[in-house]
Parts: C-alpha cells; sequence; structure tokens
C-alpha cells in the first residue's frame, strides 16, 4: 500500500544456516497484520495501481467494496496507530496524501497503537517455533478445539497454523487423507502431482489466514494429525468429497469425527469419478447387482477366513472374508515326526474354524461381494503356491459381520494394503478398530498367555488303537460328534470332542453307491447316484454337530453305527430319499422296522435308485406301524449333586444306582475320621492336587495324595456299582449368560439338594439320560417350575408322544414371559446374537 510503513513480522532463521538468527516481532506489527486480516480476508476489495517498481513490487490503494466510495484501509491503518506515513514521499498538493499525515497527527495526539506510551514492548510476540516433546504437548490438549490462524498452505493436506494464545507455529497434517503433492526435485525446483496445485488453491482459498478451530489428534513419528473446523465446514471431508485426497488408514484411526464420514466423502467423489478418481473403476463394477449382493446358505467352513455357500439356484461357492487373514504359523515350527494338520497345529486355527462353524453352519447370511482377487500364478508367486480367483465379500448375519467379529476375538488379523489398494473390505476400518480392541484387550493370538494345544488324535485305518477304543464307544452308548468331512454318501470323518480324536465312520444298514476310486486294477468308475449321495450328505451333516452309536468295526478300523442329526438317522433318511438301500446287516437293528418303511416308500417314488424298479407281484405285507407313546414310570431317588451346567446327580432310593464300571477308583481317607469314601481319579497335577470324582455322590474336590488308598475288593466297583447317577432335565434350554445360569443352579439347590424326589426318563441324551423330576410330596414338575419362574427356556422336542409335555412347558414359558419374570425381564432377547458375537448393544 502505497505512503505507509507497518512493523515487520518476526521472521525463523534459516535452517541449515548457524550464522542466522531468529528475528522477533517489531512492536504492533503481529497487531496490524491481525488489524489488516480480519479487515479483508474473504472479503471483496477494490484497488488502484499507482506505481510499479523494476522489482516487480506494485504500489497503490485498497477499497473495501466494490469502488472508490469503500474504506480505504491504509488510511484505517493509520488512524489506527499500527502504520505510519512516509512522509519523505508526500507531495502537499495531492489532498490524498495529505489525509494521510492528518490521521496519523490525530492517532499520535490519541496514543493509539504506535504513538502510546511504553514503546509496544508487550506487543511482541513470544513465538515458539519448535515443540520439546510434540506427543505430550498433543496429549496434554485432550483433544480439545485450540483455536488458530492457518499461516501457510504446503499442500491440500499439509498445513502451517499459528495456536492461540500461546503462540505455537505447527505444522498439521489432516487426519485420515492425503492430497496429492509437490515432488521436489534434485535441481531444487518442485513438480505436482496431478490436481496437487488445484488441492492447494481448494485448501488457500477457504482457509488461509481464517480463524479456524483444530483438534490436535495424534502425534506419530513426530507428525501432528490434526482435525481443522471452520464455521463453514470440516476442510477434510470437503476434500474427500470433491476428489482431491484419498483416504490414508494409517491416520484414519485418529480421526475423531467419524471415519465413516471419511469413507462415505471418497465414495462418492469415486461414484462420481471427479478429478483424481477420474478413471476409477470399481472392484465390483463388472459384476451384476444380484451376483454383488445375495443371500446364501452357508454349507462348509473351508478355512478361518473362507465359507462355502449354496447359492438360490442349487450352485455351490467359495467365498473369503474380505481384509482378514487366518492364524499362521510363524516360523519353521512344525513337527518333521508328524503329518502336519493346519487345523490342530496352528495356533487358534481351531478356535476360528470352531466360532465360524457354530454361528454360520447351516444359516443363511448376507453376502456383499467386495472385490474378486485375481488368480496369480506360481511364476508371479515365486515359492508361494499359486492361488485361484477369489471371491472376497463382507459376510453378515442377523446385522453383525463375521469378520469383525473374528478379528474382535483375537481370531484373525486384518490385512494391511498398500495405500492406492482399493481391493479391500467396504467396512475395513471397522475391521482395524475390532482389531485394535483385540489387541489392547490381549485376545486371542494377541494374549500372552500359553497358545492352547490341541492334541487329536487320528486314528483312523489305525486297527489296533480302533481295536482299543470299540469298546469304550460302543458302552458309551450315544457319543457327541463333529463331522470333519464326507467322503461318499456313508464313509464320513467324525471329530470326537469328548475322547479328542479323529475316527472314520461308516454307517450301518445301508448300502449307498460308491464313488469312482483307484484300484489295483485301475480306476473303479463310479455307480449311479454315488454323487448325487455324497451331496446329500454333506447338506445334511458337513460340520454339524451329531449323535453317532458305534456298533463294531470292519478290518481295516473303520467304526460302524448309526448317526442322528436333529432326531434324523442319516441312514433312514438316504433310504427315504432313494439313494440308498437297506443292507442284511440291518436286521438285527432295532432301526430295520424304520429303514424297511422308508425303502418302500422310496420303491413306490420310482426315482434314482429305483427309477427302473418293476413291483414284482407279492402277498401283502402288513404296514408296520407303531405308535409310540409316552411312559411314566416314576421312581424315588435322593438328589445328591447338581452342576453348574443345571446337570444333578442322584441315588437310586430302591436299587441304590445302576451306573457303569468306572476304572481308576480310589478309596478317600478323610484326615482324623474313619469313613471312607469312594472315588474316581479324574487328573493327577502333581502330589498335592489330585483331581477325584465322588462316584456315589457326583461331586469333584482337588486334594492330596496323601488323602488317597487303593480301594478294597469289598468295594471294587464290580461288586458294588457307583450310587450316584448323572441326569438332566428333560425340555429344558439352560440360559448361557452366567448369572442366569446361576439363579437356575440356586433355584434348584434350594429346592432338591438332598431332597428325595421322584424320576421318570423321557428319552436318552449325548451325555446322560433326559428326565422329568416332581417333588414326592405335590408331585409337581420341577423342571416345569424352573420354566414357569422365568429361569430357563423350553428346548422344543419333536417326537409325536412327548407333545402333550411340550405344549404344557411352553405355556408355562409364555406364562414367564408376559409377565417379564428373570430372564424374560428385558423381554424376548433369544434372536440377539450381538452379545454372542463379541458385542454389546
Amino acid at each position: 500500500m502505497s505512503n505507509i510503513r507497518a512493523g515487520a513480522l518476526a521472521r525463523r532463521a534459516v535452517q541449515g544456516q548457524p550464522d542466522t538468527k531468529d528475528t522477533p516481532d517489531e512492536p504492533w506489527a503481529f497487531q496490524a497484520r491481525e488489524f489488516l486480516r480480519k479487515k479483508v480476508i474473504g472479503k471483496e476489495v477494490y484497488f488502484t495501481v499507482e506505481n510499479k517498481t523494476p522489482q516487480g513490487r506494485e504500489y497503490g490503494i485498497v477499497f473495501l467494496g466494490k469502488d472508490t466510495s469503500g474504506e480505504n484501509i491504509a488510511e484505517s491503518l493509520v488512524a489506527e496507530g499500527l502504520a505510519t506515513v512516509r512522509r519523505e514521499g508526500i507531495r502537499g498538493n495531492n489532498p490524498d496524501q495529505v489525509r494521510l499525515c492528518d490521521l496519523e497527527d490525530q492517532a499520535k495526539a490519541a496514543k493509539k497503537g504506535q504513538w502510546s506510551e511504553g514503546g509496544g514492548s508487550h506487543t511482541i510476540r513470544d513465538l515458539k517455533y519448535t515443540i520439546e516433546n510434540p506427543r505430550n504437548f498433543v496429549d496434554s490438549l485432550h483433544q480439545k478445539p485450540v483455536n488458530a490462524i492457518i499461516e501457510h498452505v504446503r499442500d491440500g493436506s499439509m498445513l502451517r497454523a499459528l495456536l492461540l494464545p500461546d503462540y505455537y507455529l505447527v505444522t498439521v497434517m489432516l487426519s485420515g487423507i492425503k492430497c496429492p503433492t509437490f515432488k521436489r526435485e534434485a535441481d531444487g525446483s518442485e513438480t505436482p502431482e496431478p490436481f496437487a496445485a488445484e488441492a492447494k488453491f481448494f485448501t488457500e482459498s477457504r482457509l488461509l489466514q481464517r480463524d479456524v478451530q483444530i483438534i490436535l489428534e495424534s502425534c506419530p513419528n513426530q507428525v501432528i494429525l490434526g482435525t481443522i473446523l471452520h464455521p463453514n465446514g470440516n476442510i477434510t471431508e470437503l476434500l474427500l468429497k470433491e476428489g482431491f485426497a484419498r483416504c490414508v488408514d494409517w491416520s484414519m484411526a485418529v480421526y475423531t469425527q467419524g471415519a465413516e464420514k471419511l469413507r462415505a466423502a471418497e465414495r462418492s467423489a469415486k461414484e462420481r469419478k471427479v478429478r483424481i478418481w477420474k478413471d476409477y473403476v470399481a472392484p465390483t463394477a463388472n459384476l451384476d447387482q444380484k451376483d454383488r449382493q445375495f443371500v446364501a446358505k452357508v454349507m462348509q467352513v473351508v478355512n478361518a477366513d473362507a465359507i462355502v455357500v449354496k447359492l438360490n439356484s442349487g450352485d455351490y461357492k467359495t467365498i473369503h472374508l474380505s481384509s482378514i487373514r487366518p492364524p499362521r504359523l510363524e516360523g519353521e515350527n512344525k513337527d518333521k515326526d508328524k503329518r502336519f494338520r493346519p487345523l490342530y497345529d496352528i495356533p487358534y486355527m481351531f478356535e476360528a474354524r470352531e466360532f465360524l462353524r457354530k454361528k454360520l453352519i447351516g444359516k443363511k447370511v448376507n453376502v456383499m461381494v467386495d472385490y474378486i482377487r485375481a488368480a496369480t500364478s506360481a511364476m508371479e508367486t515365486g515359492s508361494i503356491p499359486a492361488f485361484p480367483e477369489r471371491t472376497c465379500a463382507t459376510v453378515t448375519i442377523g446385522g453383525i459381520n463375521i469378520a469383525e467379529a473374528l478379528v474382535s476375538k483375537g481370531l484373525a488379523t486384518v490385512i494391511r494394503y498398500r495405500q492406492d489398494d482399493d481391493q479391500r473390505s467396504s467396512h475395513y476400518d471397522e475391521l482395524l478398530a475390532a482389531e485394535a480392541r483385540a489387541i489392547k484387550n490381549g485376545k486371542g493370538l494377541h494374549s500372552k498367555k500359553e497358545v492352547p494345544i490341541h492334541r487329536v488324535a487320528d486314528i483312523s485305518g489305525e486297527t489296533q488303537k480302533a481295536k482299543q477304543f470299540l469298546p469304550f464307544l460302543q458302552r458309551a452308548g450315544r457319543s457327541e460328534a463333529v463331522v470333519e468331512y464326507v467322503f461318499s454318501g456313508s464313509r464320513l470323518k467324525l471329530y470326537m470332542p469328548k475322547e479328542t480324536c479323529l475316527i472314520t465312520f461308516l454307517l450301518a444298514g445301508i448300502e449307498c453307491p460308491r464313488g469312482s476310486r483307484n484300484m489295483p486294477g485301475g480306476m473303479q468308475v463310479a455307480e449311479p447316484y454315488s454323487e448325487e449321495a455324497a451331496i446329500f450328505t454333506k447338506e445334511l451333516v458337513l460340520q454339524r454337530e451329531v449323535e453317532v452309536e458305534v456298533e463294531s468295526m470292519d478290518k481295516a478300523g473303520n467304526f460302524i453305527g448309526w448317526l442322528h442329526i436333529e432326531g434324523v438317522n442319516l441312514s433312514v433318511a438316504l433310504v427315504d430319499n432313494a439313494l440308498s438301500k437297506v443292507h442284511f446287516t440291518a436286521e438285527r437293528s432295532s432301526y430295520y422296522k424304520t429303514l424297511l418303511s422308508a425303502e418302500e416308500t422310496a420303491r413306490q417314488s420310482k426315482e434314482k435308485l429305483w427309477a427302473n424298479y418293476e413291483e414284482k407281484p407279492k402277498e401283502e405285507v402288513a404296514q408296520l406301524t407303531e405308535e409310540k407313546e409316552r411312559v411314566a414310570k416314576y421312581r424315588a431317588v435322593y438328589v445328591t449333586e447338581i452342576t453348574d451346567g443345571l446337570h444333578f446327580y442322584a441315588q437310586d432310593v430302591e436299587t441304590g444306582g445302576n451306573s457303569g464300571v468306572h476304572a481308576n477308583v480310589v478309596q478317600l481317607v478323610p484326615a482324623g475320621t474313619c469313613c471312607n469314601y469312594r472315588a474316581r481319579v479324574e487328573k493327577v497335577e502333581s502330589p498335592a492336587k489330585v483331581h477325584v470324582f465322588y462316584i456315589d455322590y457326583g461331586n469333584r474336590e482337588i486334594l492330596s495324595s496323601t488323602r488317597l488308598a487303593a480301594l478294597p475288593p469289598a468295594f471294587s466297583t464290580r461288586t458294588l456299582p457307583p450310587q450316584a447317577t448323572e441326569y438332566t432335565f428333560a425340555f429344558i434350554q439352560v440360559p448361557q449368560d452366567e448369572d442366569a445360569r446361576t439363579d437356575a443352579v440356586d433355584s434348584m439347590v434350594r429346592d432338591i439338594q438332598n431332597t428325595q424326589c421322584l424320576l421318570n426318563v423321557e428319552y436318552s441324551g449325548a451325555v446322560c439320560p433326559h428326565v422329568t423330576l416332581q417333588f414326592t410330596d405335590s408331585k409337581d414338575d420341577v423342571g416345569l417350575g424352573l420354566v414357569k419362574e422365568g429361569l430357563v427356556m423350553v428346548d422344543v422336542r419333536k417326537e409325536k408322544h412327548l407333545q402333550k409335555m411340550v405344549t404344557e412347558y411352553l405355556n408355562g414359558q409364555e406364562s414367564a414371559k408376559s409377565a417379564r419374570l428373570n430372564i424374560w425381564r428385558y423381554g424376548d432377547f433369544r434372536d440377539d446374537d450381538a452379545d454372542e458375537f463379541g458385542y454389546r448393544r
């Protein structure tokens, strides 16, 4: 501006030149700058040029507004005592210059600004160019907004700000984003990346020398990250929305305004293909809408990050969970002396697989495809095996993102990508946040505890081991198992969780078509409908929890027996669907009549195996039907122990119990007494810690070995069977919530422990018989009482002869729900799976 001079602002010493020093503000210099900044920044002005110097500097007059009628800025500065008049250039015949001198004289008389008493030393700022400990400085502000002035814009997302009121001059990088930058060349020049200049101007035109508030959010590696808030909006989100910036994963986590807003703004720019996204092609652009998002049924958990689903069309498709990596073995830890089994030998792989299996198998899920990972050849991957094309998606069930749930439990980790790699989960930030929670809480893979070890014995084909194991399985009756693999319609591999072993299991009583296989004489051709039988079995039982009854074993060490799933006998189901025929060995089985009936129905349908069947004339065979009725034979028992899982042990009042023979039974000698108790040794940690189970009462204890002695022959279990038998309640489902389960157990302990009751076996179970229990005096049903009090839920059975009891129990449950008793106090909670997936709502 012509004819005036204001104080010079402070200047920092030139970096790298030790002979230069910082120059402080001249008195009133900053106040003059602030007066001018607040007057004109963002305002429309009119200016005239009066003089130009050879160096290219132009001198003139600036007016607020659209013409010379507006406020003269130079005169305002002089009038406030914030600038002095260059009188050496003043001409007396110029009225504008004369006015400047008059205004200066008036300011002097009024002792304004520079003309005030004291010299103005108090107006010199104590500028702080560096911060000794930036991280502590940022933390001390507790992410509260700080008033600031933007002094310089280096590029769209990197700015220099003056923090008020303490005059810290700091460089701030916008959290969560990065704009195109200016690359410095070897000769010192700068080359802008595409849209770098436009992004810088976008930020400058909105923020340079504006009053803003800054939230200083983090300081990794001495770089201060922050968010700049202006009354007109958030510059971070605006840059993204206009296609001037992209999201940055490493700093997204500290963005306090919500990372989802940044992703949404970036997504908007991508969809509109503006600026840096002008050539953007979405990862799923080539997919039809029906292939991008669909509902499918989960048939198999392949790995901790992949599932096989069945589409509505009936086709199968492998889906990989986007952006996560399953547990893997670090280093060369494989035991060379045994076959490596990833599921059991990689820490937390089994837990991850089980989590997915229990939550997803047989359930319908929502699949949203995020990207298709192209196939890689062996040449591209070097020593890494080639991978086929992968469909990567976000899979949800009940609104819960399965990948996020898996990561939050520490059962998978999040893949880190290159910044320009857009092939990632559409919920990538939630995955990163879940991983951060898992690390903070020491969950799963991030735990400092010893990793879980699964010592699973594979006795498939091990004839000698199978022979030793056979009597145990035969005595056990129905045993729990998980179907790990389906070889064919009638041949499966089972995992026995209680026995921690793998066995090969053949379905009894049927003759199933065989698939193709290698034989000494060459490849044996598959029999008709063998593939259909295998698919049927897979869809019904693969990776499901089942119950098996082992009857015998073949010469190759494979167990033969019956497999049940949710009340369905798999052998009967295969025969009923014309995918198998009854084998003569079924004649001695209790399922023979059912199998014959199913086969007759299949024959009449003339489908599949019976497609060419022609019925031969024969005398009518009486239809074998047997309508089973509920048998109520209550007997007196004495309840001796109640477990945390709502099982209980009871002694038969008349017969004195009827259990199998237990091994490792010892005599317990209580110190200072002459009473002996029979106990079975379950585990020995040390001589001082021996875990025992009292076979006549059902309770457990940890004792010193000095209190144990060998059992005298007169008291062996061969002479006197264990007096306590384990039972559980029929028609009852125990609450998963620990507090609710404790309430139910407490109620039982109060009502029936050490009490004589009446017991009736309703149906068998995998672990123990399911029974109903009545009080001896009132004949009231104990289990029904728990249901009516809202302490437990009803387990609905499908057997016809039990429907009257089931209806009574369901009516009791509805009564408890209506009264909002105990577990129903907040209404029906059962369709909220959030807690099961590691979340709280």
